[in-house]
């Protein structure tokens, strides 16, 4: 294959500089009709803005997006970004690129060169006249409006326009790494008045000091209950669980073989401390230690250590001790108390087994189950170099069809983050085990489903024949199988709905950690297991799921999902009364109005200040007219106070009763108020007083004192230093001087 790629590419070398349509062997050369037409579609496409860009192997949203007369521009090496390795059955999700270790499980992957050359054969047999791949020339340097990519990571380095379409928000590892669904599920009594312990198993971070000794004192808690139930099973000689719907043909499944029980008195002190343990555990749920001492004298190190040495000897090698009748009945009113505190009891089993993940990694990579504390505490440490590591409880009752493990994919769209809203997908698929279940065994081909864990197991010999040889299911059969169990009701009234619940309540609790962004969406993958119950628990999400049809069922439920996805984030955008397919919108946030500013208040109150207009000219007089030297110096603006009464103290002196001024207005003897002149002290403070000089060539009149005074505002003409107006001068507002005659 190798060396037809080098072949092709050295054709592609040689004809590099040959017309459109001749680069290629194979390629028959376009006719001019057809440029053209190409040539318009191009640049109709440019114009109402579809072009979009692709980065991994997406053949059928490239093939949905052209029937909608989208444009693809290809960048050089766009088949690396993202990385087809991703796209493979079982592993496409984004947390493969956060950090995750790789692990001897990935060894499987076909080589990524490989990979390239089969989606460019397979592009070239999608076009073959090599039409897409000249409109993707002509639009090289447009503006890419959706872009569809495999990591999140691709696309944070770029300037965004608002229009532009993302398939992926920022910051989501809050929810879609194991890690991240940890710490953030515990917040969830903030958001909803729901308990997290109700749908997701717990989980501990052992990188951290405190959650490490919390998960140590909580599987030491799980020994002394599972060994309650083991020596009441074994007492009262039923099942705590047994399959909803047994099937007659199924071979049964495996269970410990008998041992000889231990000694009477060790077996009967083992009892007693799992009683004393598990009443003190009720006391402390009921809030009933507050005054007591927070440790026992008996709880050290060392007791719980022989304590859990007792326990696996009586369970996991199947020498269970003996109940005396007070020890039953007290055994089975604790249970029954603790049931009613914690809600994983049902599902906790009796072998006490956790399974320990990587924290950021994807495909089942270096997940290990086990049921001995050391054991975890060992992988642990060795674990710790290599990045961040949860523990978390394995479910022990889990749903089974056919004696067989199954976990469910299920599909889930977020097109928005304030308001949050979330569709729901309806159709899901089935991914089986190879092997029958078992506790006994803690393989990956019993206990994790995967797909690419599962593509490296065998069958088992004891393999029911109805299960599927591919290990998928749709949604569909599930439902027919349970119709067939008498449980027909049991996906519509509680599968499904506690999927939603589970889902809308994950995402809620991230919503202050994610960086949404008005236009972008993104597509989850969400994988859930049952319980006996058929109560589901979620045990992860992932972003960028696999869209890799390697069945016939995941054939044709990915390409459904992917057309659906592109009716709700394209077609919706203009036709709201638009068909979104199999998505169904289950939560849409209330929009929150923005609070009122409520900061300093920064308003202006006043009115606008106008520039008044200076005297009209006598007439007869021109632009150029100026005063001959030695005539007297007259005002032209208007008196700034009028005139006195008659017959007052000052009348006579300078008045001239019945003179009309320049604005019509009395005119205004000397004594009583000066005309405007150029004072020295414009700076005075108010209140003080300045001597008045008459005008220069004015008549003599009596020395007087003016008051400065900054109210009010009136006009006033500044006068050049030669006693004329100068022609820079003119009529402005300023603080007016107020001129009153004084002794």
């Amino acid at each position: 294959m190798r060396i037809k790629r080098s072949g092709k590419a050295a054709a592609g070398t040689a004809g590099h500089g040959a017309p459109v349509g001749q680069r290629g062997c194979g390629r028959p050369q376009l006719n001019p009709e057809r440029l053209k037409q190409v040539r318009l579609h191009v640049e109709r496409a440019i114009k109402e803005k579809k072009i979009f860009m692709l980065q991994g192997p997406y053949p059928v949203i490239r093939r949905l997006l052209r029937a909608r007369g989208w444009v693809e521009r290809k960048e050089r090496g766009a088949g690396r970004a993202g990385g087809p390795r991703q796209q493979q059955e079982g592993g496409g999700d984004s947390e493969a690129g956060q950090g995750a270790p790789e692990s001897s499980s990935s060894s499987w992957l076909p080589d990524e060169e490989e990979e390239e050359e089969e989606e460019e054969e397979q592009q070239d047999e999608e076009d073959p006249e090599g039409i897409h791949d000249l409109m993707s020339r002509l639009v090289r340097d447009q503006v890419p409006y959706f872009i569809w990519t495999t990591r999140g990571s691709a696309v944070q380095g770029r300037v965004l326009q608002p229009d532009q379409v993302v398939n992926h928000y920022g910051r989501v590892g809050s929810f879609t790494t194991k890690e991240g669904l940890c710490l953030t599920l515990r917040n969830l009594p903030w958001f909803d008045q729901a308990d997290p312990d109700t749908f997701f198993p717990r989980c501990y971070r052992l990188g951290a000091a405190d959650e490490r000794q919390a998960f140590i004192e909580d599987f030491r808690l799980t020994a002394a209950r599972s060994l309650l139930k083991a020596a009441l099973e074994r007492a009262q000689e039923v099942h705590a669980g047994p399959d909803p719907a047994p099937n007659p043909t199924e071979p049964p499944a495996p269970r410990p073989s008998p041992c000889t029980p231990p000694a009477e008195g060790l077996g009967a002190q083992l009892v007693e401390e799992a009683l004393r343990v598990c009443g003190q555990h009720l006391g402390s749920l009921s809030h009933q230690d507050i005054d007591g001492d927070p440790q026992p004298p008996g709880d050290t190190d060392a007791a719980w250590d022989g304590f859990l040495q007792g326990y696996y000897r009586a369970v996991h090698e199947g020498a269970v001790p003996r109940l005396s009748g007070a020890q039953r009945e007290q055994g089975q009113l604790l249970l029954q108390r603790l049931a009613g505190r914690l809600p994983q009891l049902r599902m906790e089993g009796d072998r006490n087994v956790w399974i320990l993940k990587p924290g950021a990694a994807s495909r089942g990579r270096g997940i290990t189950c086990t049921a001995h504390l050391d054991e975890v505490l060992r992988l642990a440490g060795q674990a710790a170099r290599e990045g961040c590591w949860v523990v978390q409880k394995y479910v022990e009752r889990p749903l089974l069809i056919f004696g067989t493990k199954f976990d469910v994919r299920q599909w889930f769209l977020v097109t928005d983050w304030n308001p949050l809203t979330v569709w729901f997908y309806r159709h899901s698929y089935l991914r089986f085990c190879s092997q029958p279940f078992s506790l006994r065994r803690l393989d990956a081909a019993v206990h994790l489903c995967n797909q690419a864990i599962q593509q490296r197991c065998r069958p088992g010999g004891a393999r029911h024949p109805r299960l599927p040889p591919d290990n998928t299911w749709s949604c569909r059969q599930l439902q027919a199988y349970l119709a067939q169990r008498g449980q027909a009701g049991a996906w519509g009234e509680v599968m499904v709905p506690g999927m939603k619940a589970a889902v809308v309540r994950a995402v809620r609790c991230s919503q202050g950690l994610v960086r949404g962004r008005k236009g972008s969406f993104e597509l989850y993958g969400a994988d859930f297991v049952f319980g006996e119950d058929f109560r589901p628990w979620l045990l992860e999400i992932n972003a960028s799921p696999t869209m890799a049809g390697s069945t016939a069922v995941t054939g044709r439920l990915c390409a459904g999902v992917q057309r659906d996805t592109l009716r709700v984030v394209i077609d919706r955008r203009d036709d709201p009364n638009c068909s979104t397919g199999a998505f169904e919108l289950i939560y849409k946030q209330a929009a929150v109005p923005a609070p009122p500013y409520l900061g300093l208040k920064l308003a202006v109150e006043g009115c606008s200040l106008r520039r008044p207009r200076c005297a009209p000219k006598p007439p007869g007089t021109t632009a150029s007219t100026r005063e001959p030297p030695g005539k007297p110096w007259t005002p032209s603006c208007p008196p700034l106070h009028p005139p006195p009464a008659a017959g007052g103290p000052e009348d006579g002196a300078g008045a001239h009763p019945g003179a009309v001024g320049p604005w019509g207005l009395p005119q205004l003897g000397q004594r009583h108020c000066q005309p405007s002149v150029a004072l020295p002290l414009l700076g005075g403070r108010p209140g003080a007083t300045v001597p008045i000089l008459p005008p220069r060539g004015g008549p003599p009149s009596r020395q007087g004192r003016a008051r400065l005074s900054p109210l009010p505002l009136l006009p006033v003409c500044p006068i050049s230093p030669s006693g004329s107006r100068g022609e820079k001068y003119g009529c402005e507002r300023s603080p007016a001087l107020r001129l009153c005659a004084g002794e």
